[in-house]
C-alpha cells in the first residue's frame, strides 16, 4: 500500500416574491395573447440556443483512446461503456499537465511553495517534457488548487474541514491566468459531504475553464479524524458529482466538464462498475500514491488498468518520490509505457 499524502492543518476560515393580480375579461385575453407570443418566442430562442464550443470529431476522439489503450488485448481498454463527450471536451485530444497545492502552504505542492513565475517556469518546463514524449497528444498546463481542505482540527461546524476564502480561489484563477491555463478546484470534505460542499464553488464550477477535483483519501464517513484512516468514495458519490456537473454544463451552455478522482488503495474507491458516463463530464481515475517506480506502477496496474472507468491519471511528488531507492522521479517516457497511458498528469 503506498503511504498517504501529508495532511496539513491550517487555520480555520472563514424569494423574491411573485406578485398576482385579477383581470377583466379582456385583459384575460389580451394577456392569454401575450403569453402565447412570449411562449412561441421562448420556444424559438431554445431552438436557437447552441453550445458556442467546438463538437468534438468522433473518429478522432476514438482513435486516441485506442492510443491511449497502449496495445491492451484484454478489452479493458478503451472502456467498452464510453460515450462521446459534448461539445469543447479537452480529452483525450490534450494531455493535462497540473501543478497541485494550496496557496496558504508550501508544504501541500509546488502550487502554494513556489512564487507564481518560478512556478510558471517549472510548470512551462513539464509541459515541454511531455510534448517532447509525445507527439500525437498535445500537453497542456493546468492548476489544480485546493479548495477545500481537510484539516486535524475539528473547527467551528466539528468537519475538520478548511474552506478557502474567495479570495484564494481567485488568486488560484489569476495564476492559471497568466498562461492561460485550466483550472482544477479540489475538494476535500473530511466529516461533510459533496452535496454540502459543491454549491459552495457552484459560481466557479460555472467557468468554462474550471473543473472538478474530489478525493476519497479525506472522505471520512466514518467519523474518523481526517488523517487517521483513509477515507472511501462509492459510485454513488462520483456519480453525485458528475451529475452535478452535467447539470451546470447543460443550464450554462458550458464545454465538457473534467471530474478528477484521486485514488492510491483499493478501498478509496467502490463499486467502479456503477459509475455512470455522460457526455458532460469526463472522468479521470488519478492513481495519487507516492513512493519508488516499481510501487507506483503496481498501484497503478492493481487500481486503475483492473478497474477501467474513462481515463485515468498518475502523480508525481517531487519530493516523497525521492525517499526511497532509487531516489529518482518516472519521466514521460516511462509513464508513457504504461497501459492505459496517462492522459492527466500531477505534479507534488
Amino acid at each position: 500500500m503506498l503511504f498517504n499524502k501529508n495532511l496539513l492543518a491550517i487555520p480555520q476560515l472563514l424569494c423574491a416574491a411573485a406578485l398576482f393580480c385579477s383581470c377583466s375579461n379582456a385583459d384575460s385575453k389580451a394577456a392569454g395573447n401575450k403569453n402565447s407570443s412570449d411562449s412561441t418566442q421562448t420556444e424559438q430562442a431554445e431552438v436557437e440556443k447552441v453550445n458556442p464550443f467546438e463538437p468534438v470529431d468522433s473518429a478522432k476522439y476514438h482513435k486516441l483512446q485506442k492510443y491511449l489503450a497502449n496495445g491492451d488485448t484484454t478489452g479493458k481498454w478503451p472502456v467498452k461503456k464510453d460515450v462521446l463527450p459534448g461539445n469543447g471536451a479537452i480529452l483525450p485530444f490534450n494531455r493535462i499537465i497540473a501543478f497541485y497545492g494550496n496557496l496558504y502552504s508550501k508544504k501541500m505542492g509546488a502550487l502554494g511553495e513556489y512564487a507564481p513565475k518560478q512556478m510558471w517556469k517549472m510548470l512551462d518546463a513539464e509541459v515541454a517534457k511531455w510534448n517532447k514524449a509525445d507527439s500525437v497528444i498535445k500537453a497542456i498546463p493546468a492548476i489544480h488548487y485546493i479548495a477545500t481542505v481537510a484539516s486535524g482540527t475539528p473547527g467551528k461546524d466539528g468537519k475538520y474541514i478548511n474552506r478557502m476564502p474567495d479570495k484564494q480561489i481567485d488568486s488560484a484563477l489569476t495564476i492559471a491566468k497568466m498562461h492561460n491555463a485550466i483550472v482544477f478546484l479540489d475538494i476535500q470534505v473530511a466529516l461533510s459531504n459533496l452535496r454540502a460542499e459543491l454549491p459552495r464553488l457552484e459560481k466557479y464550477l460555472k467557468l468554462p475553464n474550471v473543473h472538478l477535483g474530489i478525493d476519497p483519501e479525506f472522505s471520512m464517513k466514518t467519523g474518523a479524524r481526517p488523517g487517521t484512516k483513509i477515507g472511501n468514495y462509492d459510485a454513488v458519490d462520483v456519480n453525485y458529482a458528475s451529475e452535478y456537473l452535467a447539470k451546470l454544463v447543460k443550464e450554462n451552455n458550458l464545454p465538457a466538464k473534467i471530474l478528477v478522482v484521486h485514488r492510491f488503495t483499493q478501498g478509496m474507491v467502490t463499486n467502479y462498475q456503477n459509475f455512470k458516463l455522460r457526455k458532460e463530464v469526463q472522468i479521470v481515475m488519478h492513481m495519487d500514491g507516492w513512493g519508488e517506480p516499481e510501487l507506483k506502477k503496481g498501484t497503478y496496474r492493481n487500481h486503475l488498468y483492473k478497474e477501467p472507468v474513462q481515463f485515468v491519471g498518475f502523480k508525481i511528488f517531487y519530493k516523497n518520490d525521492l525517499k526511497k531507492a532509487p531516489n529518482r522521479l518516472m519521466t514521460p517516457d516511462e509513464l508513457m509505457k504504461l497501459t492505459p497511458k496517462p492522459i492527466y498528469i500531477q505534479y507534488q
